[in-house]
């Protein structure tokens, strides 16, 4: 069974970066490029597992991540927040969000790929893992 994972980010370039490299592994992906957009999208496509961008226009990354832990049809998605904001706080705050991985931009691929694996290898293992 192949994972779907949904990528919300308002900058189209790492959308697309994060996509090709989950593509390759052999991921579906979902895009979204607003927090309002992420949330009707995890709604509608119910994805294994969202990566989702603290700093939007609008409906930013926390919220979306609150607002997904709160409903019952999302709560149990696992939300890797990814953000420029560094530090201490900003971990703190995303984990409080609900999220269950945080990571800082920029980020290495393989870094990413590798928690994307531990958070959906108790139900989805990718067809290509090395």
């Amino acid at each position: 069974m192949r994972a779907k994972i949904l990528v919300v980010d308002d900058e189209p370039d790492v959308v697309e970066l994060i996509g090709y490299n989950l593509r390759v592994h052999d991921y579906e992906v979902i895009s979204a490029h607003n927090g309002l957009e992420g949330l009707l999208k995890a709604r509608r496509f119910h994805p294994d597992l969202i990566i989702l961008d603290v700093m939007m226009d609008g409906m930013d990354g926390l919220s979306v991540c609150e607002c997904l832990r709160s409903q019952p049809a999302t709560k149990s998605i696992p939300v890797i927040i990814v953000t420029a904001a560094a530090g201490e706080m900003a971990r703190l705050n995303s984990l409080a969000a609900g999220a269950a991985e945080f990571l800082c931009k920029p980020f290495s691929p393989r870094d990413l790929l590798g928690r994307v694996a531990r958070l959906l290898a108790p139900s989805v293992a990718p067809k290509n893992s090395n």
